[in-house]
């Protein structure tokens, strides 16, 4: 929840814009400014005060605690001008939040955090939990003294900046570590938690959430592992709802998985018991699903030991082996604000970063220092699939890039056809050209549509000219992909002809080429009046059904509402 904090008409005014913007986000507090800042401070994870930046510092400095519990603090001036990130810019979440807060506004962000400034990722963003003596770490890369990576190896992180090399540490030279073991860290140290070990949990019915916490934070204790690094708990499905075991999950942050009783059964444990077999039909539950995604057992089935009962619980402790993180991205039709926050986001978080030349070029200015780019030219589509899982395969963070979206006539289906289950895929949507297309027409995918390419490089003719009579049989709007090129220019002309021998010569003919780049352009003609000479590889051509009609200058298609009927505009072209 976010704190909305004022004290004035004006900076209510900003306040009820925010609050109007985010109803489910936001919470307004009212009354003097001290005492709502302290209650916000107490229930908010995040803050936004409508005040002087002055004001704030006297008023928060009483509440603080630590970075790690503080909320976000975000000032904005009564004005509306800026919104500052004051405090918790990383860990709170400040940084972020004056952005969208600058959104909702019109504002200027103000972000001042050293990383930021010189773009530079914070330890404390790398999406791992981190200890130690990060403010010593991150002032000796800022300036740019060498930093000693250990046991990052296979773990997909975002790319460093350059004085952070893997290897073993020189004495003195600060170091990063990442693992899952307990250590004890001294100036110029951090440790970065990778989510590498699973714990099996299983509890007789109504075991307390203090006995099943209690083992696990034993368990690892014992074995020297830290419990930041647990990824998940993990139980049969009989145990899915099972109080004590989704309790220690929420207070641990992490999920519960569970798997049928059956599968458990089938994974060879070296403790198997005939209580939980008798009980939920297997021979093992916490050493069975903490092994049931392989991985190497660190901490056998032990149980718990309350004074004078049996125990209720069982534990056992597994690492998995880090995994490469392959992230698909689509960028959309080219234009800048048509590339969606997830996209830029996976951008920025990727090391490795592979695409068609042309695409890098779009977004090269979005990458991180130190991002590495493997880029190369048209026709090499299934060499960079295979690169780009390779490199995930490696343990890197890779994004592969494409137009539009990455999964239409792009880079996900050969790199899916290449990855393997060795490693973790992310799809992230992007705006198509269809799409982008017909925003320009104006409405022509109103009722049910299809998209189909012309190119027969991948599809032999015969299977793509009769999905077009399909099409063309069932009055189905049709987006064309790869309408036309200079060795293959008759497609189009019999595709038409196709579509026409079921729709009227005036049926409305969108084109658009390079949509949403700046030297855009469409026509609207006619299945009997298009010239396909005016089309090219860059173009995509949008046919409309028995239905679609030019309207005031626009193409579209109804969507065959009932009200629709009574009232069909008269200026229509036939």
């Amino acid at each position: 929840m976010i704190g909305l904090i004022s004290a004035t008409s004006a900076g209510g005014a900003a306040r009820d814009r925010v609050a109007a913007a985010w109803p489910s986000r936001t919470r307004v507090y009212e009354g003097p400014v001290r005492e709502a800042l302290e209650r916000a401070f107490a229930e908010c994870e995040q803050v936004v005060c409508f005040l002087a930046t002055g004001a704030v510092v006297r008023l928060a400095a009483p509440l603080l605690r630590g970075k790690d519990v503080d909320p976000g603090v975000v000032c904005v001036d009564e004005a509306g001008r800026f919104a500052v990130a004051l405090l918790g810019g990383h860990e709170g979440g400040a940084n972020a939040l004056a952005h969208e807060v600058a959104d909702v506004l019109g504002a200027t962000p103000v972000v001042t955090t050293a990383t930021d400034a010189v773009d530079v990722p914070g330890l404390d963003t790398l999406g791992l939990p981190v200890e130690g003596d990060v403010a010593g770490v991150t002032r000796a890369i800022l300036d740019g003294e060498p930093v000693a990576l250990e046991g990052g190896f296979g773990h997909p992180l975002p790319p460093l900046p350059s004085p952070v090399t893997s290897g073993q540490r020189q004495p003195g030279q600060p170091v990063i570590r990442v693992t899952d073991r307990v250590l004890e860290l001294g100036p110029g140290e951090v440790v970065l938690r990778p989510g590498s070990l699973t714990v099996g949990v299983g509890a007789s019915k109504g075991a307390p959430t203090e006995e099943v916490l209690g083992l696990i934070e034993s368990a690892l204790r014992d074995a020297g592992l830290s419990p930041a690094s647990v990824a998940a708990l993990a139980t049969v499905d009989a145990k899915a709802e099972e109080p004590g075991i989704v309790e220690a999950a929420a207070r641990l942050g992490v999920p519960v998985v569970t798997y049928p009783a059956d599968e458990l059964a089938g994974v060879d444990v070296p403790n198997p018991s005939d209580a939980p077999l008798a009980a939920v039909g297997t021979p093992s539950v916490a050493e069975a699903a903490a092994m049931r995604g392989g991985g190497e057992l660190l901490v056998p089935k032990r149980k718990s030991a309350p004074e004078g009962r049996a125990p209720m619980a069982t534990c056992a402790v597994v690492r998995r082996a880090p995994r490469g993180r392959l992230a698909v991205v689509g960028l959309g039709p080219g234009a800048r604000d048509l590339l969606t926050p997830r996209a830029r986001g996976e951008l920025r978080r990727a090391s490795v970063l592979v695409g068609l030349d042309q695409y890098v070029d779009q977004i090269r200015d979005l990458l991180r220092p130190g991002t590495r780019v493997i880029e190369s030219g048209l026709g090499a589509e299934e060499e960079r699939a295979r690169t780009a899982v390779a490199e995930a395969q490696k343990g890197q963070a890779v994004a592969l890039i494409g137009s539009g979206d990455a999964g239409v006539y792009a880079m996900a289906s050969p790199a899916l056809a290449e990855a393997s289950d060795d490693i973790d895929v992310i799809g992230v949507p992007g705006v198509t050209a269809a799409l982008a297309a017909a925003a320009i027409l104006g409405a022509p995918l109103g009722h049910d549509h299809v998209s189909i390419s012309l190119s027969d490089l991948h599809t032999p003719w015969e299977v793509i000219e009769r999905r077009v009579r399909a099409a063309a049989e069932a009055d189905i709007i049709v987006t064309f992909y790869n309408p036309r090129s200079r060795g293959r220019d008759w497609q189009l002309p019999k595709a038409l002809s196709i579509l026409a021998e079921h729709r009227e010569p005036t049926t409305p003919v969108g084109v658009v080429r390079n949509a949403s780049r700046p030297d855009e352009s469409a026509l609207l003609s006619t299945i009997g009046e298009l010239d396909p000479a005016v089309v090219d590889m860059m173009t995509v051509v949008t046919v409309g059904n028995t239905a679609t009609r030019e309207i005031a200058g626009r193409m579209v298609t109804p969507r065959g509402y009932r009200w629709q009927h009574a009232a069909v505009p008269s200026e229509v072209s036939q």
